[in-house]
């Protein structure tokens, strides 16, 4: 089984919040999950990311892949891969 870090998209029309959660790479883009390890709000100002550094690094060592967006906001949170 294939695990991806990825974004799930929620929130409002035009008014966009989301949560980072641990998926099977089959499973569709705001569909079923495995764990939340964060949320991410680029809707506010400054954006607001809040991110389980533990629950993250848990998966990134057992050979979970993030997507470029998530890699991005790992960066930005101070989580190594």
């Amino acid at each position: 089984m294939a695990v991806k870090i990825r974004l799930k998209r929620m929130g409002a029309k035009k008014s966009p919040f989301y949560r980072i959660v641990v998926a099977d790479s089959r499973s569709p883009r705001d569909g079923r999950f495995i764990e939340e390890v964060g949320y991410y709000n680029p809707c506010q100002e400054p954006n607001e990311l809040s991110i389980n550094q533990e629950a993250a690094q848990k998966w990134l060592k057992t050979g979970a892949q993030p997507t470029d967006t998530v890699k991005d906001l790992f960066k930005k949170a101070g989580i190594e891969m």
